[in-house]
């Protein structure tokens, strides 16, 4: 896929994250639970890999703020997840591997980044583990929203196993 092709589909993916931010979100006490940005995680991560899909979680993460719709919680969770995504996938060439990512980069390690910014910045009390169980449900609900999403890709010839869409004849 050239630099143009992912330009392109990165912005698209921005937009399509920060318009779902006003229809699909679970409120769970200082932390909105947000499944779609955790799908587009995985999709870029898998189609675009690890920069463009750190830049669409940024993207998405700085307009829902700027928007009023997405806590500051969510720059460290998505791009935590994305990268960790796009990564393994990178590494191992497996969809599981991208959901692991995420699930794990955000769920585990995104939320445990967000202790300081919940207690130094903003003067929350917060346990360090208090996140997890929030980023985990929402992480593991988006990314198997992606995973299923790229499994149909495959089936249909969308895409090849590398992430790449095949060459139209």
């Amino acid at each position: 896929m050239r630099k143009t092709q992912k330009l392109t589909l990165t912005a698209m993916m921005i937009a399509i994250g920060t318009l779902t931010s006003n229809v699909l979100f679970i409120p769970i006490g200082i932390v909105k639970v947000f499944p779609v940005q955790h799908f587009m995680n995985v999709l870029s991560a898998v189609l675009l890999g690890p920069y463009y899909a750190v830049a669409q979680a940024l993207g998405v993460s700085i307009l829902r703020n700027l928007m009023g719709t997405g806590s500051i919680f969510a720059f460290p969770g998505s791009m935590i997840g994305a990268f960790l995504a796009a990564l393994l996938f990178k590494k191992t060439n497996k969809l599981i591997m991208a959901v692991l990512g995420e699930v794990v980069g955000t769920g585990i390690l995104g939320a445990v980044a967000c202790y300081p910014i919940a207690t130094l910045m903003l003067g929350k009390k917060a346990t360090l583990f208090g996140f997890i169980p929030a980023f985990i449900f929402s992480s593991m609900a988006g990314a198997i929203i992606g995973y299923l999403i790229l499994k149909a890709f495959l089936k249909n010839k969308v895409v090849n196993q590398s992430g790449v869409r095949p060459p139209v004849n």
